[in-house]
Parts: structure tokens; sequence; C-alpha cells
């Protein structure tokens, strides 16, 4: 019994210390790890959208560390990638056509948000959902390209 009250208080403690990666019933995370584009049932506008992407999520400290390779609809390679934590506060995101800074909210344990900005304006928001069972990543964005152009994706990612 003494065991089973030290391991919940270190687990208490941790998500006390680290809200952000005690999560879910395996207690990290769902969106943590790699997963793979799936073209065939995602959404683009505008079209004709990326030819494909991989992207990994990591636990960097308190934060979050993304790194999305694919390849543009031109068959270009593209890299994003940033660090930031679940604080509202405004990180820097390289590699994005969209902004050039990002902030992070989460809403429960399978959800999360994103706003980038571009010049100080928020111009594109994401929500990110996993799946209960945590096999598929929905990325719904809305926003305006740099063009002005209306942005509206809906992007299913497949855990690999």
């Amino acid at each position: 019994m003494k065991r089973l009250l030290r391991i919940f208080v270190l687990g208490a403690a941790l998500a006390a210390v680290f809200p952000d990666t005690v999560l879910g019933a395996e207690g990290v995370s769902p969106l943590l790890g790699t997963w793979q584009l799936d073209r065939a049932k995602s959404t683009f506008k505008p079209q004709p959208g990326p030819n494909g992407q991989i992207r990994t999520y990591e636990r960097v400290g308190d934060a979050e560390k993304l790194t999305a390779k694919g390849i543009d609809a031109a068959g270009k390679p593209t890299l994003v990638r940033y660090t930031a934590r679940y604080d509202g506060k405004d990180y820097p995101i390289a590699g994005s056509s969209g902004g050039d800074l990002i902030s992070l909210q989460r809403i429960d344990d399978f959800t999360t948000q994103s706003t980038q900005k571009r010049a100080g304006k928020a111009v594109i928001f994401a929500t990110r959902t996993v799946s209960k069972d945590g096999k598929t990543l929905t990325v719904t964005t809305k926003g305006t390209t740099v063009k002005g152009e209306p942005i509206d994706a809906v992007m299913i990612f497949e855990k690999r």
C-alpha cells in the first residue's frame, strides 16, 4: 500500500511539474511520435496541397518540438520546425509558408490549437486532434495565405 501511495504521489508531482507531458492513459501526450499524411483522406484549399508530409512531435524539456518534412505540390522538399510551449506565447517557426511565429494551447489530452502569425498578425489557426485509439491525427487549418487566399484544409495523418 505504501508503494502504491508513493507511485501516486510521484505521478501527481510529475503532472504538476510537467502538465503537458503526463497525459493520457499511458502517461504521455498522444500527439508525440511520427505521423504520415494520408493524402487520399485529406482535403486542401487552396489546391492542390502537399504531395506528402511526415510530422514528428517530440518532447524537449517542457516544450514540444515539431519537425515536418514534406514534398510540396511542385515536387520540392519542405521542412517546417519549431520548439514551443503550451503557454499561448509566440515562438519562432522556421520553414512555414504561413507565418513566422507560432503559439500553442492545449484544449484537452487529445486536442491542441496553434496560431501562426505573420508580421505580428494572426493569420493561420489549426486544431490538432488525436483519435482516442491514438492511430489518427486530424489537423484542421483555417486562415489566409501570404497572397491573401483563404486556407481551409483538413489533413489526416496516420501514426507510424
